[in-house]
């Protein structure tokens, strides 16, 4: 029997009896409601412009947990019998603000306004759950349960290229009670009494103020069973391990394309290259959400979120293990992608994909295992056997992790490590490492014996996380000495092969030594000695630090807070207003949704969407381009054979030139675009240009110049107008000659960069009266933009109105490819 879809979004009821399954909330958002709040950044998860908040209720607890979650990647039909709360649900500024909306304006926390709807509510989210927590103490009225270092983490997976993140910082510390004035910023609340003594008049919060969950709802879900399917028949949910195993063994089913999911997060690392029939959603299998707790470890369901897992380690603090591994869990992604993500489905993409997984790595060194099923057989495997298992397809399935917490071992020492490039959110490790190790230190000698060490290293420039098994070898029984460490290291750069083409080899190779020199060397003779009642002194530098044995592994540095900072502006009143903490215009209107960017802009009716096919060569003839069979809803593909007689091949008109907006027979570099797929669908386009087959020839042609020295030996340049040549001041040679001191030279290389705004470009065209054009565009040149598409389309400049509302930021990044991002 197939189900309606039923959620809310801000309150108001929807009801879905046919979609398509592969249809994100975002995309739903965004195309078939008015709530434009949330954005389309990056769609892979990892910027946190489309956050919204996702609520859940439980009737058996009558309790409703709220959640963030990237709307991007959370597939429509996963989120039946829950409510959706967008910036648009907070408040807005007819029927009045929220506090975070007033607060973002007030702090100058808002500049291009792109990603402050999705730090809304990732703050939003942040603030509830503080407040719902009934162990924390009541605060006085207008401000929030929340910590300090939690007010500074609401807002870690969120990316901003516009305003800096001291401002915004701000605004999340200013729900702290008893917040130090002073370490606020700049802020346009900021008064003075009648003393002259400075005070800040911060709109008011009031916790609980706002339902995330309406009462409809509530009784619906009271009066329903479990749902089976949804999507007409194209969304399954299994309650049980054997109705899974009865549609995966199902005819209708086996021959068609079958994703499983739970969270479908891993579409932001891996897109989706193809269309799937079918979807089964295993978080409603019992088997695959188990917590079992023993004395030896913790079993956890592969079902279970990231944020569940961190949330069942830290309440079992009895190890200290489970502690660090939370610790580092954390680490790994944002909380809104925390919150979906599975942890099976983590180490599926580990396996299977060779992903650089940081959960893999801690929990190999952790010694944990794993149970799997295949072929309908349960068993028990090491999570070493399961990594290097054959990649995981539908009919083999990850059940549960067990994860030991070596209490009834004695001085056991755990630690892991990461680099990335960002401490906290989205950012693979470029390194990462878990180290175990069960060490006694020997009354006689005062020698640290090592009698059991676990090694476990990530998978970069490897296939898989994996245990440095020789270097283990060779310390197990060893004191650890400055003698042995240095072997050991030696030892570890010979095990450490990365593969041929690893970016940074060498760094994460240095990387993993550090690792491995950090977690021993504290233990060398020259640093440890024993106390009394295994006591054990860690020196540092000419103090020591205690700990109560080994088992609390306290010889790191704990987190440090995000920033520490002061900001003091002296203010002058000679020039008054100028330079007065004056609140931007329509930033609470950025903040709660309402500003309009071009992709908030409503399609017309029959419209069509374009995505561009990139060549993937440079300097190459292209002999042909074939689109799939799985382009189902492409309407036709454009190149340049279509550009009208009376107008040119012209995208884009810059200092040195104009550029062709197709190549007509020679790509000259990869990344160029070669023709343009019209589709019914923006997601349609995308799949088709991205499966888009183009046959290349290189017959008769030079090696592409590729390096800056490579054009200057082949004497390959541009024409630089005249109005760019330097001035001759003076003479240059002579007055080298006559210096003092002489000019050291060096040379420094600098690799290519990428343009980062949050706001992608994008145009909408829509035709108007006498032959004209309406385009309205994100190019912060519009008046260029005007010029190119006349001369490509061949009709006057008046014929083309464009029209720029607003930017999502730009950096001279919108400026230049013009027609190319305008059709």
């Amino acid at each position: 029997m197939h189900r309606d879809l039923v959620f809310a979004i801000n309150g108001e009821r929807f009801v879905l009896s046919d979609l398509d399954p592969s249809m994100t909330l975002l995309q739903f958002l965004r195309t078939q409601t008015r709530f434009k709040g949330p954005k389309l950044g990056c769609g892979e998860g990892g910027c946190g412009a489309c956050v919204v908040l996702l609520s859940k209720f439980d009737p058996i607890t009558n309790q409703v947990s709220d959640i963030s979650v990237s709307s991007c990647l959370t597939l429509l039909a996963s989120i039946n019998h829950c409510s959706i709360t967008t910036t648009e649900g907070l408040g807005n500024t007819s029927d009045g603000c929220h506090a975070i909306h007033h607060r973002f304006a007030g702090f100058h926390a808002s500049q291009c306004g792109f990603c402050t709807p999705g730090m809304c509510m990732s703050l939003f989210s942040s603030l509830i759950n503080a407040d719902k927590d009934n162990r924390r103490p009541k605060q006085r009225d207008g401000f929030s349960k929340i910590t300090v270092p939690e007010a500074e983490r609401a807002i870690s997976g969120n990316l901003c290229r516009c305003t800096g993140y001291r401002p915004i910082v701000d605004v999340c510390k200013s729900f702290v009670a008893g917040v130090d004035i002073e370490d606020l910023g700049f802020n346009s609340f900021q008064k003075k009494g009648d003393g002259g003594d400075p005070f800040i008049e911060l709109p008011f919060y009031s916790p609980g103020g706002l339902c995330t969950f309406p009462e409809f709802l509530k009784t619906e879900i009271k009066s329903s069973t479990p749902c089976q399917s949804l999507a007409s028949g194209r969304w399954h949910c299994p309650q049980s391990i054997e109705e899974l195993c009865n549609l995966l063994n199902c005819e209708s089913l086996s021959a068609n394309r079958v994703k499983l999911v739970s969270g479908n997060t891993s579409s932001g690392v891996y897109r989706e290259l193809d269309l799937h029939d079918s979807y089964i959603d295993l978080r409603g299998i019992p088997e695959m959400n188990i917590i079992k707790k023993d004395n030896n470890g913790i079993e956890i369901g592969a079902a279970t979120t990231i944020s569940r897992v961190i949330e069942l380690l830290r309440e079992e603090n009895r190890s200290t293990i489970f502690v660090k591994l939370a610790d580092h869990m954390e680490k790994v992604a944002s909380k809104f992608i925390q919150n979906m993500a599975s942890i099976g489905g983590n180490l599926v993409m580990a396996q299977r994909d060779n992903f650089e997984s940081d959960i893999a790595t801690i929990l190999l060194g952790a010694s944990s295992t794993v149970s799997v099923m295949l072929s309908s057989e349960k068993k028990s495997v090491t999570l070493e056997e399961f990594l290097h298992m054959p990649p995981c397809t539908d009919k083999f399935l990850l059940l549960s992790i067990y994860i030991p917490s070596w209490l009834s071992s004695h001085n056991v020492l755990f630690q892991t490590y990461r680099a990335a490039s960002r401490p906290l959110g989205n950012a693979v490790a470029y390194a990462n490492a878990s180290f175990l190790a069960h060490i006694q230190v020997d009354e006689k000698t005062g020698d640290t014996i090592l009698e059991n060490v676990f090694l476990a290293f990530g998978g970069y420039g490897t296939e898989h996380a994996s245990r440095a098994r020789k270097v283990e070898n060779f310390l197990k029984g060893k004191p650890v000495n400055t003698s042995s460490l240095l072997q050991a290291v030696r030892l570890l750069r010979q095990t450490l092969v990365v593969k041929e083409g690893t970016r940074h080899a060498a760094y994460r190779l240095s990387l993993a030594i550090s690792f491995l020199f950090k977690f021993l060397s504290p233990l060398t003779k020259s640093l440890i000695k024993p106390e009394e009642n295994g006591r054990v002194a860690i020196q540092r530098g000419d103090k020591y630090s205690f700990t109560e044995g080994l088992m609390n592994g306290n010889i790191h540095d704990a987190n440090q807070m995000l920033l520490y900072s002061k900001q003091k502006v002296e203010l002058s009143t000679e020039h008054l207003p100028v330079g007065a903490a004056t609140k931007k215009t329509g930033a609470e209107m950025q903040a709660s949704g309402e500003a309009v960017y071009v992709d908030d802009i409503p399609s017309p009716r029959d419209c069509l969407y374009g995505a561009f096919i990139y060549s993937s060569k440079p300097f190459a003839h292209v002999k042909g381009i074939r689109l799939s069979s799985s382009a189902d809803k492409v309407v036709s593909v454009i190149s340049a054979n279509d550009i009208p007689k009376e107008g040119s091949n012209v995208g884009a008109c810059t200092i040195f030139g104009t550029e062709p907006l197709f190549p007509d027979s020679m790509v000259e570099y990869a990344g160029q675009p070669i023709g343009l797929v019209v589709a019914e669908t923006q997601r349609f386009a995308n799949l088709a240009a991205g499966h888009a087959v183009v046959n290349y020839s290189t017959d008769d042609l030079e090696p592409p110049i590729l390096t800056l020295e490579e054009a200057v030996k082949r004497s390959s340049y541009f024409v630089v107008p005249p109005f760019l040549y330097p001035q001759q001041i003076g003479d240059f040679s002579k007055g080298m000659e006559e210096a003092d001191h002489k000019i050291i030279s060096s040379e420094v290389s600098l690799s290519s960069q990428y343009w980062f705004y949050m706001e992608t470009q994008t145009a909408l065209a829509v035709p108007d009266e006498d032959n004209s054009l309406m385009v309205y565009t994100s190019s912060q040149t519009p008046e260029t933009a005007q010029n190119v598409i006349a001369t490509c389309l061949g009709i006057p400049c008046h014929s083309v109105r464009v029209i720029t509302r607003r930017v999502g930021g730009g950096f001279g990044g919108k400026a230049v490819k013009l027609l190319e991002h305008c059709l």
